[in-house]
Order: C-alpha cells, then sequence, then structure tokens
C-alpha cells in the first residue's frame, strides 16, 4: 500500500496509502486486516482529515492564507492539523481538555502551533465552547470542528476507504472502527454500503462511553482510560449517523489493554489503546461471521489501527492494567 518510490515536494504527499496489515488472531475462515495509520507523517489517521479538511475550506474562503486554525482536540488531529497548517500558511491554535497526553502537545508545539489547556472535568464540550471564544478573538480565524464538519467524514470516503477496497479488490465484509467523531466510521460506511449494502458496519466506543444510546442500545455512563475515542455526549458527535450502524459494541479498558500489548507481543504492532478496542470488536464480528450467526458478503472483516503506542508511553501504557489506570 505505502509505494512511495519516488521524490516528492512536501510532506503533504506523504499522507495516505497506508499499510493494510493482516491480524493473525483470527477465527479459521474469516480474515481481519487493520488499516494502519501510523505511518501517516504525523504518525495518525487524523493527518488525512488535517489535509483534506484545511484544503477545502481554503479553497471555498474559510479561511484565507494567512489566518488563523483554531481546533478542540484531543492530540492527534491537532498534529494532523497543525502539519497541513504549516505547508498551506496558515496559523494554529488547538485547544486541549488537561488530560490528555503530554507527547501529543509537545508535538503540536513543535509543528509551530500554540496549545490553549482546558479544565479536565469540562470535557471536550469545554474545549468546544473555549475554541469558539477564541475565534471570536481574532480576525480572518476558522474552527474546523471535527465534531460537526462534514468534510470529515469526506476525507475517509475519499481517500481512506477507497485504499481499503483497492487493496482488497473489494472483497470487505465488514468494517469495524472506533467512534471519536465518528468521520472515520462514517466515512468508510458511507463507502461500503454503496459498493454492497449488506456490508456490515460496526462502531467501537468503549465501555462507559454513550454511542450506543444513539441506536437505541442502554448504556451506563462512566469514566474510560481508552483515549481517542467514545463519548459523554452525543449531541457534540454530530457526524455519528445511526442508520449507517449495525451495532455498537462496548470495549473494557482491561480488554483494549490487554489486546494492545498483546498486538505488540505477538503481532509487532505498536498500537494504543483506541487500535486494542478496535481490534477486540473486530475479533468479535469475525467469530459471528465465523460462528454463523452473521452474514456477510465476504469474510472479510477490515479495520483502523489509528495511531502508535508511542504517544502514550508516559501514561505507562505497556505496564499492568492497574499501573496504565493509575
Amino acid at each position: 500500500m505505502t509505494t512511495h518510490e519516488r521524490p516528492v515536494d512536501s510532506v503533504l504527499e506523504t499522507i495516505g496509502r497506508t499499510p493494510l496489515v493482516r491480524v493473525q488472531d483470527a477465527p479459521e475462515g474469516v480474515r481481519i486486516y487493520a488499516k494502519l495509520e501510523s505511518f501517516n507523517p504525523g504518525a495518525s489517521v487524523k493527518d488525512r482529515i488535517g489535509q483534506y479538511m484545511l484544503e477545502r475550506m481554503l479553497e471555498r474562503g474559510d479561511v484565507s492564507p494567512g489566518g488563523t486554525v483554531i481546533e478542540p482536540t484531543a492530540g492527534n488531529t491537532g498534529i494532523g492539523f497543525a502539519i497541513a497548517a504549516q505547508q498551506l500558511g496558515l496559523d494554529a491554535i488547538f485547544v486541549v481538555p488537561e488530560r490528555f497526553s503530554v507527547e501529543k502537545q509537545q508535538l503540536m508545539a513543535a509543528l509551530g502551533a500554540e496549545i490553549v489547556n482546558t479544565p479536565t472535568e469540562d470535557g471536550m464540550g469545554g474545549a468546544i465552547e473555549r475554541a469558539h471564544e477564541l475565534a471570536a478573538e481574532l480576525d480572518d480565524a476558522v474552527v474546523p470542528q471535527q465534531f460537526s464538519n462534514p468534510l470529515n467524514v469526506e476525507a475517509h470516503y475519499a481517500t481512506t476507504a477507497p485504499e481499503i477496497y483497492e487493496a482488497l479488490d473489494g472483497e470487505v465484509g465488514a468494517v469495524v472502527a472506533g467512534c471519536g467523531t465518528a468521520g472515520t466510521l462514517m466515512g468508510l460506511a458511507r463507502y461500503a454500503l454503496e459498493q454492497d449494502s449488506d456490508t456490515y458496519v460496526g462502531a467501537v466506543e468503549p465501555e462507559g462511553s454513550l454511542y450506543g444510546e444513539v441506536i437505541g442500545e442502554d448504556r451506563e455512563e462512566n469514566e474510560y482510560k481508552i483515549e481517542g475515542i467514545g463519548t459523554h455526549d452525543p449531541e457534540t458527535n454530530e457526524l455519528f449517523d445511526p442508520e449507517l450502524v449495525d451495532a455498537v459494541y462496548p470495549i473494557a479498558d482491561e480488554d483494549a489493554h490487554d489486546e494492545l500489548k498483546r498486538l505488540a507481543r505477538e503481532e509487532g504492532h505498536l498500537v494504543a489503546s483506541s487500535a486494542g478496542a478496535a481490534s477486540v470488536a473486530a475479533k468479535r464480528v469475525a467469530n459471528e461471521i465465523a460462528s454463523g450467526d452473521l452474514a456477510v458478503p465476504h469474510d472479510t472483516v477490515v479495520t483502523i489501527f489509528p495511531d502508535s503506542s508511542e504517544r502514550y508511553l508516559s501514561k505507562g501504557i505497556y505496564g499492568s492494567f492497574e499501573e496504565w489506570t493509575s
């Protein structure tokens, strides 16, 4: 998939075309593949929306060269936007809840962005509110707002999904991905269902998140350690379309942690908790297919490993579960 065989003029030209790698721990007769988004230059799936959204917003005149991008983000989106902003002649300010990865915030700053922290207890809702306050104080500033901007979904519809289908010659039976903004899964789902309306679509959230309520499932709100996916307030996650989703899989922190460590130890994947959760859910879907409980057009499950574990080493991600959650 990654075929950079010639020199390129900009780091933006290295975004996408990431490898699609088979996950070995799968039931007999069902293949699971993961898109390794850490191969992007900013080491996460969010590089895709950083480039796509800012290029489209410049084209539409939402912001001008020399203007400012202000985004509420847990970190990876900020890194993706920071890379694109610098190359496209934009300034960048990111509003980040305090509890999120220090490594991500350091990288955003290294890329030339300004970081504004908000209280952990205010959640992403507080970060969103502060971002809009800052935008109102500046001339020619825009909040791309990954949680509600359709360009987020379009980025994955236009890039991630076609790459998957090209690599597998269209033989995709199910797509399973974590939902933070829900842009990744919605883009994949829209594309997949256009190829075959019987494709199964599974959303992934941490236990304690409330996405399941949107499709009528019972959920008990609680705190969770898994980063980058889940929601405590589905109203802020405007991109999530329940009509495109067959089921939402709640994954326990401990299960995601066990799986991310297994993926490293057994399969050489240095991925973080959201990838651990996605892998657990993908295997559940694969087992449903293998047992005959789930009919799909192809015995193939595709998921996304959004980023690398290296950004979470300071949080003890490879220690014991108790160390990681303390």
